[in-house]
């Protein structure tokens, strides 16, 4: 086996393992009520003919890497006190895009709050009290795929790791789309 098949024969079993883990860890967290962002987790393996240049590109939805690392509230960040990502900067991808979701959500899982009456609130109004809570007060981390990449990292032969000198920081980095 050459070089080339080894290190693609290598980077194959990486991707599997990490793309099987994060889909099974999205379904056992109960994050894959529209299996949108399931189905969308692929990737890609290029390896140059002589083996000493390779791509690997990790394929998601956008709001993936928010439910992976969760993202600080406006007012508190005690869910996600690590994540890079904040409601209220405007710095999100498909910005609005919670007050889109969530409606979706409700419907799909058949949500309703009630009033103090004991009455159903509407479908929207529900997606309004939960989005408001969202943007207050946070998401918290998931790791669906963070946790994977990591321990598959791990298991990569040492010979790779150290003839492209990858580091798991540099390589999570280099492998988002």
């Amino acid at each position: 086996m050459s070089r080339r098949d080894n290190i693609e024969t290598v980077l194959n079993k990486f991707g599997k393992y990490v793309v099987q883990q994060a889909r099974s860890n999205l379904s056992k967290k109960n994050k894959n009520v529209s299996k949108e962002l399931y189905n969308s987790i692929s990737y890609d393996v290029n390896v140059s003919q002589n083996g000493s240049s390779f791509s690997f590109v990790l394929k998601m939805e956008d709001y993936g890497e928010f439910q992976d690392k969760g993202v600080k509230g406006k007012s508190s960040s005690t869910k996600a006190p690590n994540s890079p990502y904040r409601f209220g900067t405007g710095s999100a991808k498909g910005k609005g895009s919670l007050r889109e979701s969530i409606p979706k959500w409700v419907r799909a899982k058949r949500f309703q709050f009630r009033d103090k009456k004991g009455k159903f609130l509407s479908y929207d109004s529900t997606a309004f009290l939960i989005s408001r809570s969202i943007y207050q007060t946070g998401i918290k981390p998931s790791n669906f795929y963070s946790r994977p990449f990591g321990l598959a990292f791990k298991q990569l032969p040492p010979e790779i790791v150290e003839a492209f000198r990858l580091t798991e920081e540099d390589f999570k980095a280099f492998t988002r789309k």
